[in-house]
């Protein structure tokens, strides 16, 4: 029976690289796949693209392509990614000509775009103030991805997709499931799921000492996944990697992000994690079947990103006895001379005391050696943010004793929503070209 292995390059955009490189070299892999774009993470490029600070894609895609191409060329591994972001067909070059640099002549790189719907859209208003948005994304499913790989890619570069998708592509390519078999794409969809988030699978935001012990998490192996035609799935890791990948792992990166586990919509399917079952297969192994599905919506879902201000910060530390006396009168200065600020844009918190879950749920302690005092609020115009951090920074002098180790800054503020469209009014495009 045909077995594809599809990897788990990245989970996020600052992920480790060596566990790829493993993946690359020891996975005996088909596809390995870089996960590398959260819903600001777009919106940041995007704005960096406009800006002019950078190209708009992933900063580390070079850094990732010339550890694992040589690898993937040699071994046969075709890449799918969507470290693309703001732009895919500038990340693309980039691939073309880095493989042309590490002499890997007739590399095939597509990209996928359409994702940006953002001249759709009109603006979000917001009071008096006018928050423009900076970018609106289509999450695209796995059509244009096949495309693709009929088109015999050996890398794809894309914007946004859908997490899940950029796995399920290649299990509907190499099986020639139907667009419309709604139980394989909904299995499919689940072993996606699991395995979009990379390290999470293996251990990684999983180990809690005493709790759920995790060995080896500065040797952490990536996981990657044994599909079978039916979309029953071997969950697993190299022999010898770092990390756990047990049924209580999966258990928990199923419900990952998911509001219903019965109805988990995706572009390709509305998929139903409520009959997923799991069961051991070995060490390290993990058998994952039972997901079904139903049919896709029609609507595709957009992410959007838009100019919400500015967010102005600043520290000060004391330390000694009575810093936390000291740290609550500076907060009483602040508050008394930032008064004009609203109330619900102004937070000061005590880190390590409080800035977690606020002085309500915080328990007693006894009185402790050192407090941060952080002060934060949102503004729209710069001459008021600047006003905050100016504060926190007059606190040297005209604050409590033994203030230091000032640090403030200003920030732009993008806030994240979400729009749909309907599918129709959505049209991926994608291009190849060869090293």
């Amino acid at each position: 029976m045909k077995t594809v292995r599809i990897g788990a390059g990245a989970g996020f955009a600052g992920d480790r690289i060596d566990p790829a490189v493993e993946l690359a070299r020891d996975g005996r892999l088909h596809y390995l796949v870089f996960e590398c774009l959260a819903e600001r993470t777009i919106a940041l490029a995007q704005l960096a693209k406009r800006q002019g600070r950078s190209p708009g894609f992933d900063p580390l895609l070079r850094l990732r392509m010339e550890a694992v191409l040589p690898l993937c060329r040699k071994n046969q591994t075709r890449i799918i990614t969507n470290m693309g972001a703001a732009n895919p067909q500038a990340a693309a070059r980039e691939t073309i000509l880095l493989a042309r640099n590490l002499n890997l002549a007739g590399l095939r790189v597509a990209w996928v775009s359409g994702d940006d719907v953002l001249a759709l859209l009109p603006n979000h208003t917001s009071g008096d103030h006018r928050e423009t948005l900076v970018c609106a994304n289509a999450y695209l499913g796995i059509e244009p991805l096949l495309d693709c790989l009929r088109a015999n890619a050996d890398v794809i570069l894309t914007g946004r997709v859908a997490d899940p998708s950029l796995f399920l592509a290649p299990m509907v390519h190499e099986f020639g499931w139907a667009l419309d078999d709604w139980p394989r794409l909904g299995q499919g969809t689940a072993v996606g799921h699991l395995l979009e988030c990379a390290g999470q699978l293996t251990g990684g935001y999983f180990a809690d000492p005493g709790y759920k012990d995790v060995s080896g998490l500065d040797r952490l192996g990536f996981p990657l996944a044994e599909v079978s035609p039916s979309g029953d799935s071997i969950l697993t890791k190299l022999i010898g990697s770092g990390g756990l990948l047990s049924i209580p792992n999966c258990k928990e990166q199923i419900l990952y992000e998911v509001q219903d586990p019965a109805r988990y919509l995706t572009p390709d399917v509305t998929a139903d994690f409520s009959t997923i079952r799991f069961s051991d297969d070995g060490p390290n192994r993990v058998r994952v079947f039972g997901a079904r599905g139903a049919a896709r919506p029609q609507n595709l879902k957009v992410s959007t990103g838009f100019h919400a201000g500015l967010i102005a910060e600043g520290q000060i530390s004391y330390a000694g006895p009575g810093a936390l006396a000291r740290a609550r009168l500076a907060r009483q200065i602040l508050e008394n001379r930032l008064h004009w600020i609203a109330i619900g844009d102004l937070r000061i918190d005590f880190i390590g005391i409080d800035a977690m879950h606020g002085a309500a749920l915080s328990s007693p302690a006894p009185e402790p050696y050192e407090v941060r005092l952080r002060a934060a609020a949102r503004f729209f115009h710069a001459p008021d943010a600047a006003r905050l951090t100016q504060e926190i920074e007059s606190l040297y002098v005209n604050g409590p004793a033994g203030g230091g180790g000032v640090s403030t800054s200003v920030r732009e503020n993008i806030a994240m929503d979400a729009a749909y469209l309907p599918r129709q009014a959505v049209t991926p495009t994608f291009g190849i070209e060869v090293a």
